[in-house]
């Protein structure tokens, strides 16, 4: 228990059972993932295309759960959506005071 990462033990102290605890992961992870592909990569693009990235997206978050057990997955993705929130609002700023350039 000492060796799970820190989401996951909370979810595995506060789930019924452990398989609760591992859908409950990757749900996080996979909100994480979307949240930091939105903020850092997302263009627009047609339904269809956006439909295959989220497809291959929640593929790659199933493995990135089994590896959220035991590493800190999903923290890092806290700190790459912070980051990256810190960036938007940063660029808003500056865009609107007119100091931005190209």
């Amino acid at each position: 228990m000492d060796r799970f990462s820190t989401f996951y033990k909370f979810y595995y102290l506060q789930a019924p059972n452990a398989k609760t605890a591992n859908w409950l992961l990757f749900l996080t992870i996979a909100a994480l993932c979307i949240l930091v592909y939105k903020l850092g990569f997302a263009k627009k693009l047609p339904l269809l295309k956006s439909a295959i990235i989220y497809f291959f997206l929640f593929i790659g978050c199933t493995i990135l759960t089994f590896l959220g057990i035991f590493l800190p997955i999903a923290e890092g993705l806290v700190v790459a959506a912070l980051i990256l929130i810190i960036y938007k609002i940063r660029l808003n700023r500056e865009k609107k005071a007119g100091t931005f350039n190209n």
